[in-house]
């Protein structure tokens, strides 16, 4: 079925009117369709990967050699979802500065992409991944990652070292994090606030 915008109302979670083709660093996070553990286990605060882990690590390495102005930063594959930071270049290089125009303004819309945009860049590598798991799986057609993802625009140097710091860290807080399956379940017990 074609678009219609006058019925097809999805709504999105991007930035109403950002240019997400604009130099700077994203922190996006993906999540498996139901929080489904396909792509390793932690083991002793460390993850270990699955077939399903080791695609994801490979195609996200090799988003740069798809997107000309992308380089990657910090990046973690947990057993049912990502993390991993993608800097937009100017070109040169370098990532502009906040508020800096490197480029006319592209604002992607549902239906129309725009190449080099993190909207573009996380469908492709979705779809390669989910492509590629499914084989290994034989699960041809079958559904990989939840519908959307999350993005958070990188706007100085302090939060982008807190954001790295929380990736590389996201293996020993598994317990923790609330993406766990077993936290949800309440294997984990949460810490009692004495107060």
């Amino acid at each position: 079925m074609k678009y219609n915008p006058d019925i097809h109302q999805r709504r999105s979670i991007r930035l109403r009117g950002y240019d997400y083709t604009q130099a700077g660093a994203y922190f996006v996070t993906i999540c498996t369709q139901n929080r489904e553990c396909l792509f390793g286990k932690i083991v002793d605060g460390e993850m270990v990967l699955t077939d399903a882990g080791r695609v994801v690590q490979e195609y996200w390495d090799d988003i740069p050699a798809h997107f000309p102005r992308i380089e990657l930063d910090e990046f973690v594959a947990m057993p049912n979802h990502i993390h991993g930071i993608v800097v937009i270049t100017d070109g040169r290089g370098t990532a502009c500065r906040r508020g800096t125009a490197c480029r006319v303004p592209t604002v992607e819309r549902f239906g129309q992409p725009v190449s080099g945009s993190i909207p573009t860049i996380i469908r492709s590598f979705k779809s390669a991944v989910t492509k590629r798991v499914n084989e290994l799986r034989r699960t041809p057609g079958a559904g990989l990652w939840q519908r959307n993802y999350y993005e958070h625009i990188v706007r100085n140097d302090d939060s982008l070292n807190r954001i790295r710091k929380y990736i590389i860290n996201n293996p020993a807080q598994w317990e923790l994090d609330r993406e766990n399956p077993a936290r949800t379940k309440n294997i984990f017990p949460l810490p009692k606030n004495d107060s």
